[in-house]
């Protein structure tokens, strides 16, 4: 059998994860849609533009070729942004290259109709492969050059979980395995949206006092989120639910938490996003989960701030003032 693995997605993340692949042993190759930027990495052997420390293992190999990706592929792992999850999976379908196990490491809800990454799937490719997600506290930065890092591989296939997980794991990168691949999903999206929050509270000046209220009353969202759509409580007490989201909410790697810091100090939503310069997942995550918990009917207070925020126009500091001062009617 192949050991092969395609990574479809050459930004940060993308090539952080082909590099681990390709250290733990694996063939990997890795596709992107810009041609200069293919070239460039090919010659340099490294992503210049997103991680120019990180030089590409032997086993890693990169072409602007989508058939050529696929082609022998035992794994196929998407690393693309949310809104562009479907379109590269409707691709995946429409390729002659049969697809035997399919996994991915985007983050979010599709915003117009509310479904997670793994339904999405399964609306365009049905339940006949394997599939996973990866997820957790991990920068991309610090996955390429090699520093001690864990993820969450998590598929409703057991046995898929383990096999990936077991193909990626190597002396300083360390995979565990679930069976809640809702709950490892919802933790995914639902914290770039509480660390866009977190970094506003940080623009505004309201201290560590405010940041860790939100990140603790945050994870009740996000459970309570998750719960409400058929996850494990106890998932998001974990890498992929807690580790993720106080990971992201307090260290400038996260670009969601960039952005947050840019709107708490003034900048409209246009010049927080130029800012970052690459995608902020959590500025999309912020409207789908925010259309999520009113279709489910849920009490998410932070979430429908932030979307007030960003979307609405609201004041970044009367948003943070409004959220201390709630009355607290139920038990913490």
């Amino acid at each position: 059998m192949s050991r092969r693995i395609a990574v479809l997605g050459s930004g940060s993340w993308g090539t952080a994860l082909a590099i681990q692949f390709a250290r733990a042993g694996r063939e990997t190759i890795m596709w992107g849609i810009e041609t200069d930027e293919i070239a460039s990495m090919a010659k340099a052997r490294c992503n210049r533009t997103y991680l120019p420390n990180a030089p590409f293992p032997e086993a890693l190999e990169v072409t602007i070729d989508f058939e050529e990706a696929l082609s022998g592929a035992e794994d196929v792992l998407l690393v693309v942004p949310s809104h562009a999850f479907r379109e590269t999976l409707q691709r995946l379908a429409d390729a002659s290259a049969t697809i035997e196990n399919l996994a991915w490491a985007t983050k979010g809800f599709e915003t117009e109709s509310g479904l997670l990454p793994h339904q999405v799937a399964q609306e365009v490719l049905g339940n006949s492969i394997p599939t996973a997600v990866l997820s957790g506290p991990t920068f991309a930065a610090e996955v390429g050059i090699g520093l001690p890092s864990a993820i969450v591989v998590a598929s409703n296939d057991e046995s898929y979980a383990i096999r990936l997980a077991e193909s990626i794991t190597t002396e300083n990168f360390r995979a565990y395995t679930s069976t809640d691949i809702t709950g490892v999903e919802v933790g995914g999206a639902t914290k770039n949206v509480l660390a866009i929050g977190a970094g506003i509270s940080d623009g505004l000046g309201f201290g560590a006092n405010t940041r860790i209220a939100l990140i603790t009353r945050g994870l009740s969202e996000m459970t309570r989120l998750g719960v409400a759509l058929g996850a494990k409580k106890d998932t998001f007490m974990g890498l992929s639910g807690m580790g993720d989201l106080v990971l992201t909410c307090t260290d400038d790697q996260s670009r969601n938490r960039r952005f947050g810091i840019a709107l708490g100090k003034g900048a409209d939503i246009e010049q927080a996003r130029d800012a970052i310069g690459q995608v902020v997942e959590g500025y999309y995550a912020a409207q789908a989960v925010h259309r999520v918990a009113k279709r489910l009917e849920l009490d998410m207070p932070i979430v429908e701030e932030i979307y007030n925020v960003v979307y609405a126009g609201g004041s970044a500091q009367e948003a943070v003032v409004r959220l201390t001062a709630r009355r607290p009617i139920t038990p913490e």
